[in-house]
């Protein structure tokens, strides 16, 4: 337990932890002090935007909040009214050079510029002048960057470093012309960026946000395709949250309502596919491990990861799974299969998948992603993009029935799929199926614990009919690096390997509902640190819920196995279901003018 000191704010006195900044201690006793370069109250170390500006006695200047540690007998003024002033031209000049396009902006009602201008009170227009030079950069398929609206404050280059220990964004230039992008100011599309959005979810603007593919599903209404649409399981867990309902609130039925009303044609659930993967996998993992082949097996359901192995370890590439995502193996399945039983044809049929990841994106374009040259998915729209479709389509989200999704030949699944979208869930479905493929029997109990929660990296070992199966789970790329170094150092140690490209998994993905308490009232205080714990219960909730909580004993898979696939790998199933990974390590030359985003 810490050790408190007294503080006092505004000459009353209040009991804090030592060791904490004035913004943190402030806010734990019920204040609130804007800021736009702090995050989550660490990766703070700019103390750039200026924002958080109090009194402190015995200072000369103004102290920068976030930067600032308590100690006993402090005395803090928030409402100094040099303070006050201080706080208020920091944010105007902030806008000076802000493009000011509000109107337009996706951000728009989520905004933190926005929200700390009205409740520090700037005024508009107060300071005038030139602008930094633009960059518009929308090459890249999963994120696009929009300096005109860059405030500068530091987050995404501090989550890009940080989080994911990539770190291609920073600082670039002097004063007036400083940016912050890419190295030499590349596109995103034109650095080993891995797609993973993180950096949107800090960004308090909408100077990084994910492509918006919106207006391809327009065209393809236009066209008269036949849209069929797929919801990930993480999107469940997090879409109310657009529509002001807590976050942890199980939103399925509601979701499956409002993608009918948006305009697709079927709408399925993503844990039917991510069954299917868990029948690929598992057997895949069974045997490799059968068959003494390169240990440890790595999963390959995440995209963002995928990106990561293949730019930066592409000599460990056979230790992956040969898995296509559920994603990619949902559309196949739909092209192919579902086509055939139902008489479509598969040139009309328009696949969407609902995800909570920008680097989904780019996995639905890879030209490894498709069948006898047809597409397996045609477009990826996040969780946000959903909610923009479901505010343009006038739908009061309060008033939704709860709705199943289809099932039509397929859309079946179990508890095991649903888990899939927080770390640890791919291993645990797939420890379930493995049991059974192995022993005959079902391993009870169901729930394989020891793969749950949001450590860095959870250790396990399944024991498999007298055989130990040596398993580790993770998730963001910093620690992915730790595992990765050791299996290439030759320090192996485990049997499979889950990992996810963000951290805590798919329910914080980067397309994901932005979490920003000062906008969320009715929260817990707390919420920044356990949100993630909210969302992931949603999903165990309704794994616990399922009568069928086992891939294998999904009927429709049994069904799609006896009359099309034959068994897991069956010649049909590799051409459908797996697919090849390479190394991008080469991709990146240096920098032409060419290869340089357009700068307006």
């Amino acid at each position: 337990m810490a050790n408190k000191v007294t503080i006092y704010i505004e000459n009353k006195p209040y009991q804090v932890d030592e060791g904490l900044t004035i913004l943190e201690a402030a806010k734990t006793v019920g204040f609130y002090i804007p800021s736009l370069c702090n995050w989550r109250n660490h990766d703070c170390s700019l103390a750039s935007c200026r924002v958080c500006l109090v009194k402190v006695e015995g200072e000369r200047r103004l102290i920068p909040s976030c930067a600032y540690n308590v100690r006993e007998g402090l005395h803090i003024s928030i409402n100094d009214p040099d303070a006050v002033a201080a706080r208020r031209t920091s944010v105007e000049l902030l806008l000076s050079n802000h493009s000011m396009n509000c109107q337009a902006c996706r951000k728009n009602g989520v905004c933190e510029l926005l929200d700390v201008s009205r409740q520090v009170g700037a005024r508009p227009d107060q300071y005038h002048g030139a602008k930094t030079p633009t960059t518009l950069d929308e090459v890249a398929p999963g994120i696009v960057r929009d300096t005109s609206k860059c405030i500068l404050c530091g987050r995404c280059v501090e989550a890009c470093k940080k989080t994911q220990g990539i770190g291609i964004l920073g600082f670039q230039n002097r004063g007036f012309n400083t940016i912050v992008g890419p190295t030499e100011n590349r596109s995103f599309n034109n650095v080993p960026c891995i797609q993973c959005g993180q950096c949107t979810l800090v960004c308090p603007t909408g100077a990084l946000m994910e492509h918006n593919n919106i207006p391809e599903l327009d065209e393809a209404k236009r066209e008269g395709k036949i849209i069929l649409a797929f919801a990930a399981p993480a999107v469940r867990a997090s879409i109310g949250e657009e529509f002001g309902q807590k976050i942890g609130t199980n939103s399925t039925g509601k979701l499956a309502a409002a993608m009918r009303r948006v305009g697709f044609d079927k709408v399925f659930d993503m844990n039917f596919s991510a069954d299917l993967t868990i029948m690929e996998e598992a057997n895949e993992f069974v045997r490799r491990f059968s068959q003494h082949a390169p240990s440890p097996m790595i999963t390959s359901c995440s995209p963002g990861w995928i990106n990561y192995i293949e730019l930066n370890y592409p000599e460990l590439l056979p230790h992956v799974s040969t898995c296509k995502s559920p994603q990619q193996m949902f559309g196949a399945i739909l092209k192919s299969y579902y086509a055939e039983k139902n008489g479509l044809d598969r040139s009309k049929i328009f696949v969407v998948s609902i995800i909570p990841c920008t680097a989904k994106k780019y996995e639905c374009q890879r030209p490894e992603m498709q069948v006898d040259g047809v597409r397996d998915v045609d477009l990826a729209l996040t969780t946000r993009e959903l909610a923009q479709l479901i505010r343009r389509s006038g739908i009061n989200w309060n008033r939704l029935p709860n709705e199943d999704f289809d099932r039509d030949i397929i859309g079946d699944n179990t508890g095991a799929g649903v888990i899939f979208g927080v770390t640890g869930g791919v291993m645990e479905a797939a420890v379930r199926t493995a049991y059974h493929i192995l022993t005959g029997k079902e391993m009870e109990p169901v729930d394989f614990t020891p793969v749950r929660g949001l450590e860095n990296v959870k250790e396990a070992v399944a024991d498999i009919a007298g055989t130990k199966v040596r398993l580790a789970v993770t998730s963001g790329m910093v620690n992915a690096k730790k595992l990765l170094d050791e299996i290439k150092a030759g320090n192996v140690k485990y049997d499979f390997i889950e990992i996810m490209g963000c951290p805590g998994g798919c329910i914080n993905g980067g397309g994901q509902p932005y979490v920003f308490p000062p906008m969320l009232p009715n929260e817990d205080p707390d919420i920044w640190e356990t949100y993630r714990e909210k969302r992931a219960a949603v999903l165990y909730e309704e794994d616990r819920n399922k009568p069928l909580r086992r891939s294998h004993q999904n009927p429709d898979i049994q069904k799609l196995y006896k009359d099309y696939l034959g068994i897991p790998g069956s010649p049909l199933a590799e051409k459908l279901l797996h697919t090849t990974y390479n190394t991008k390590r080469e991709q990146y030359p240096d920098v032409t003018p060419e290869t340089k985003p357009v700068t307006k």
